[in-house]
């Protein structure tokens, strides 16, 4: 059966500056706990600590630059590229060279429960 979302649920963001996260599908708007589904705008200067989840995150950035670092590597993913995060990996993501629009896809679905943050 098909099911119709009419608009996202807002999220609250972790990170020093306010970030917007619009969730279309996932464990809060859908009820889904398999996948999540969310348009992301993050200002420049934004940052959030760095974290440890248990999901695959898939990332293609729209607008503007999204910076995405690793144990081993730092990316600058600028609009029309996107990018793959694995579970269990070690990432940051931040904003520091202009405001960025993206979406981002979690399988399984994002929870702050398995999304394990460091300590601030």
């Amino acid at each position: 059966m098909a099911t119709r979302i009419d608009g996202p649920s807002i999220i609250e963001a972790a990170g020093n500056k306010p970030k917007i996260i619009e969730e279309y599908f996932g464990r809060v708007n859908s009820g889904d706990a398999g996948v999540s589904i969310a348009q992301m705008r993050s200002p420049q200067g934004w940052v959030e600590p760095g974290q440890t989840p248990e999901f695959d995150e898939y990332t293609v950035v729209l607008e503007g630059v999204l910076r995405v670092e690793t144990k081993g590597e730092t990316f600058d993913v600028a609009a029309g590229q996107a990018i793959l995060t694995k579970a269990g990996e070690w990432i940051r993501y931040s904003t520091p060279i202009a405001d960025a629009r993206y979406i981002a896809v979690c399988l399984p679905a994002f929870s702050p429960d398995t999304v394990h943050r460091d300590a601030e």
